[in-house]
């Protein structure tokens, strides 16, 4: 392992109201590392990648990136930091032309680069005869890779991606699996946050399982399968949540779709 720490997050807690979203939250992440970060709905895994981007405050421990304290103000570690939020508000009456040069921009790159770049990206995924039209014409895969593309535009050495797959078809998937695997070979460092269990297992060299603002388990997939009974990671997310249920939610709600049916 790289012994380069990116980020560390030490007994950090966080509360909304009465609520604790986060209980003492202990994690080093290191250069090349891909963070398969997962958990129930609700575990706190949105409110730990908002706390290390600086867009919650008001928790308790202590958040470093790059090996500064990010309470103490200074938010220039945010250049080299890329995001795809869970859910995004794009600027749907600019084209992906001015979007992505304008996201360029905000990262101090030259107009004329950030364009050239744009349309090269864009060119990777054949959306190159797209780059001039608006973005409210675009389809919900075609803005997921503009937004992908532009957490790229810079270069960042962090990743942060919340269900960056999201609304991408299978050989898109690929791609993007593919792209993930050289960044970290080259040393990025990825936080990948999903529910689709079997693509955290597939590009993840590290998974950290979050359940009531706890991390109950962190290690490689090989750690995490010889510590558990099961096999599939969704399997061993199951067995390590004690969500065992599944099945029988299933017939039940099947049971009452069919109450009445017209088929019988």
């Amino acid at each position: 392992m790289n012994s380069d720490k990116v980020l560390s997050l030490i007994k950090v807690s966080k509360s909304f109201g009465n609520k604790k979203v986060l209980n003492e939250v202990n994690l080093e992440v290191y250069k090349g590392q891909i963070i398969g970060y997962i958990g129930p709905n609700g575990a706190g895994k949105s409110t730990t990648v908002k706390l290390m981007l600086g867009l919650i405050e008001g928790y308790s421990g202590k958040v470093e990136i790059f090996g500064n304290d990010i309470s103490l103000g200074d938010v220039t570690y945010k250049k080299r930091i890329g995001y795809v939020p869970e859910t995004a508000d794009l600027y749907e009456n600019l084209s992906a032309c001015e979007y992505l040069t304008f996201c360029g921009e905000l990262y101090s790159l030259n107009r004329d680069t950030a364009e050239k770049k744009a349309f090269e990206l864009m060119k990777q995924f054949d959306l190159e005869a797209a780059f001039h039209q608006r973005l409210s014409s675009f389809s919900k895969g075609m803005k997921q890779k503009v937004l992908i593309i532009s957490s790229l535009l810079h270069d960042p050495d962090l990743l942060f991606l919340d269900e960056p797959l999201s609304g991408l078809d299978a050989n898109s998937v690929m791609i993007i699996k593919e792209i993930l695997a050289k960044l970290a070979a080259e040393g990025k460092t990825i936080f990948y946050s999903s529910h689709i269990m079997d693509v955290v297992e597939k590009i993840s060299n590290r998974i950290v399982l979050l359940v009531n603002g706890q991390v109950i388990a962190d290690g490689s997939f090989e750690e995490l399968k010889a510590q558990n009974k099961e096999g599939t990671l969704e399997e061993i997310f199951n067995q390590l949540t004690g969500f065992t249920e599944h099945e029988e939610i299933a017939e039940k709600f099947v049971g009452i779709v069919r109450e009445g049916s017209i088929h019988e």
